[in-house]
């Protein structure tokens, strides 16, 4: 097979160009940048374009497909000539149903935790030996790549609810059909594509409904609105309904309970306990006894920038983590406080994507950061430019908000300077992003903290 990248250096699309080239196939990409670490591990496998930039003459007759990134337009010239030969052309969550399709497909949605559920499932079945292909949104301990396809008869997907392509505007996760779909939880997102939070929980209905029949629907019943949603929606699947275990914290580390056994996990926080109750039963439908699949989520880590422990003394902590949308920020700090009751908790926040740059949406922060004893928000100025977004005051963010006392930042330097000179002593700092903070060096700075 001889297959196409249309933007190679997406996160997905490198990773699926690497297990195709482990395949056997034979795999050609292009992209106009290509940022690490895509570059140095496109390299590694002979996959990295010689030259950045759009070639249509790579485009022939010869190729058996083009996967077309979401990074490209719909102008792109290799786009174009693809379209103008005939070749057949897949968005990457379509390829993945196309190498699945005679597979068990477990596919997890929602809004948050996705990628730590998807990863405690691999997690688990690596700990049982188990054959299983997948497809997942980090890069985790033991796993070469993010994406694993082979002849396995298993396939864990981590769904997310965005588009496809720029010709393809089903969210993802519609596309795999799930014989095992997850949904975690509903909290509105992606407003550039679903402008109304009636628009974005239809796309969950959606799901449940290409759910196959005779399949499962697994899903958290302590999201109130997720509840009403399969409530909403009739088909014909079997549905599990999950909560929040027995568990403790003693010493910091938190403890599942189960059959009067006590299993002491290396992650924390409500959220992540739900995320494991997700993954217990997804491995219980694959035949994972309980009490196996409890001693395996022992030695899960947690996926990269998952509650990431950058670095740590006797009386202080420094995370880095993913956070980014309101669930997700207000989830993690009520982890990171609860888990150390007697710390004070500094929290950062950037704001990175569209939606929570966008004006309109920031009021759905309303206190998201009342938990931390101190909150910082960091928006990158040069964001706003690069986005063609209007900027707004400090001011207005402190309403959004609704935190008076919120520290705000819109220079990289600046936010560096403040963190640098804060006395960390019995303290915790949470540093919470999908972006990287305007380019700071967090190992450096947590060096410097932790006096390493």
């Amino acid at each position: 097979m001889r297959v196409h990248f249309i933007a190679i250096g997406g996160s997905a699309m490198h990773n699926l160009a690497i297990a195709l080239h482990k395949k056997g196939f034979t795999v050609s990409g292009s992209d106009d940048h290509i940022f690490e670490p895509s570059a140095s591990r496109l390299a590694k496998y002979g996959l990295l374009p010689e030259q950045e930039g759009w070639y249509p003459e790579k485009i022939t007759n010869e190729l058996d497909a083009v996967i077309l990134g979401m990074h490209a337009r719909v102008d792109n010239p290799e786009l174009l000539k693809a379209q103008e030969l005939g070749v057949t052309i897949y968005s990457y969550p379509d390829y993945i149903y196309e190498q699945s399709k005679n597979k068990l497909r477990v596919v997890i949605g929602g809004s948050h935790g996705k990628t730590s559920i998807t990863s405690m499932i691999l997690h688990v079945l690596q700990h049982q030996d188990m054959q299983f292909d997948y497809l997942v949104g980090a890069q985790l301990e033991g796993f070469e790549t993010m994406v694993g396809l082979s002849d396995a008869p298993v396939i864990v997907i981590e769904g997310d609810e965005y588009l496809a392509s720029p010709i393809d505007r089903r969210p993802k996760f519609h596309i795999y059909k799930a014989n095992i779909g997850v949904i975690s939880g509903i909290a509105w997102d992606h407003i550039n594509v679903f402008p109304t939070f009636e628009s974005y929980t239809d796309q969950f209905k959606i799901f449940i409904e290409t759910i196959q029949p005779g399949g499962a629907l697994i899903y958290c019943e302590a999201d109130p609105v997720l509840q009403q949603t399969v409530a909403d929606t009739e088909t014909d699947v079997a549905k599990y309904a999950y909560n929040l275990p027995q568990f403790s914290i003693e010493n910091g580390v938190t403890n599942i309970i189960y059959d009067g056994n006590i299993y002491p996990l290396q992650v924390f926080g409500e959220h992540n306990l739900l995320n494991i109750q997700a993954a217990q039963q997804v491995c219980a439908q694959l035949g994972i006894a309980p009490h196996s699949f409890y001693q395996a989520i022992t030695s899960f880590k947690g996926a990269a920038r998952r509650l990431e422990l950058l670095g740590k003394t006797d009386t202080s902590n420094i995370y880095k983590d993913f956070a980014h949308s309101p669930s997700k920020l207000k989830a993690t700090i009520q982890a990171v406080k609860a888990q150390f009751t007697s710390r004070k908790l500094i929290a950062v926040i950037e704001l990175h994507t569209f939606s929570s740059l966008n004006k309109d949406f920031l009021n759905e922060y309303a206190g998201t950061m009342n938990e931390a004893d101190e909150a910082i928000v960091f928006i990158d100025k040069r964001t706003f430019a690069q986005k063609n977004m209007e900027p707004y005051s400090e001011a207005i963010v402190k309403s959004a908000f609704s935190r008076p006392d919120l520290i705000f930042f819109d220079e990289p330097a600046l936010l560096l300077k403040y963190l640098e000179d804060i006395n960390l002593t019995e303290a915790n700092l949470l540093l919470m992003s999908s972006g990287n903070f305007g380019g700071l060096d967090l190992v450096l700075l947590k060096n410097n903290l932790l006096k390493l």
